[in-house]
């Protein structure tokens, strides 16, 4: 019965903190999460397979 109520004791208070606040920024600190991930920006390539603008004729989205 011990061992029981020490492994759950345990369970709990390693997967308190990962729940808390998992976002953290540039310098380590905690903060609010993002909603969303933001969108990744499309890339185009021309007819001869080099990046180019999007708006320019010829250019294709690339995955």
């Amino acid at each position: 019965m011990k061992l029981l109520l020490a492994a759950l004791t345990a369970s709990a208070l390693l997967t308190a903190p990962a729940l808390a606040a998992p976002c953290r920024d540039a310098k380590g600190k905690f903060i609010k999460c993002a909603e969303k991930a933001p969108a990744k920006a499309t890339r185009c390539k021309d007819a001869k397979g080099k990046f180019a603008k999007c708006g320019t004729p010829g250019a294709t989205p690339v995955k």
